[in-house]
């Protein structure tokens, strides 16, 4: 049972915020501290969307995402990123990350499967956005899917939790507002949780309000350890 700390855009383009973020989820029971790395001009659109100059102010360099993988190898806590275009594929290869994520919304992006699927390492991809009866078609090694519904923060009721068989998918991934969403996925036989993670829900950002603190997330990581003993 993993937990992937979805740190995402939280650091809110502050980098030493991001190593805060990146020390407090190995010390609260992370196995991951995972980011986003995209060109905001590109991924998003400016029109009709309130959070663009956000988007842009939280974008990664190249620069930072040494900055984060080094700093995950002294906190002794894998670095992980959603890749949102095959530049960006070769900056992570450069720091040798163990695997990938693909977002809910890249997977039907052929360029950037081909490029993930090139690099012979595991994939780990989100089907928020997908609404086929059979899972996409990504030829890598090793692929988990992840039930995730896409909205944020997803209220407790449309997630239908009791009607996921979670010996097809490898795990949960969790945008609603709190832990329980989380701890009855594991209890149903999720193998992973990712669940975005903040220092502070008032922060501002859209991600904050439906992220765990340190406090939820150590508590998650202790459900899941007395969980195991119970097996």
């Amino acid at each position: 049972m993993e937990i992937i700390a979805e740190i995402g855009q939280n650091h809110n383009g502050d980098i030493e915020l991001a190593r805060r973020l990146i020390h407090a989820a190995k010390e609260s029971g992370a196995d991951v501290a995972k980011f986003q790395l995209y060109d905001a001009r590109l991924l998003f659109s400016r029109e009709g969307n309130p959070w663009f100059d956000y988007n842009c102010a939280t974008e990664l360099s190249r620069e930072d995402v040494e900055v984060l993988n080094r700093t995950c190898d002294e906190a002794g806590i894998e670095f992980m990123a959603s890749v949102f275009d095959v530049e960006r594929v070769a900056w992570l290869e450069a720091v040798g990350v163990k695997r990938y994520k693909l977002a809910s919304r890249s997977v039907r992006d052929r360029a950037l499967i081909d490029a993930v699927v090139d690099t012979g390492k595991p994939v780990l991809v989100s089907l928020g956005m997908w609404n086929e009866t059979e899972f996409p078609a990504i030829p890598a090694s090793e692929v988990g899917y992840l039930y995730c519904i896409s909205k944020y923060p997803t209220p407790l009721e449309d997630l239908y939790l009791g009607k996921v068989d979670f010996t097809q998918y490898a795990g949960f991934s969790d945008h609603s507002i709190g832990i329980s969403a989380a701890v009855a996925a594991l209890a149903r036989g999720a193998g992973l949780i990712e669940k975005h993670f903040t220092l502070d829900k008032t922060m501002h950002g859209p991600d904050h309000e439906g992220s765990m603190t340190p406090d939820e997330l150590r508590n998650l990581a202790n459900f899941r350890e007395d969980f195991r003993q119970c097996l």
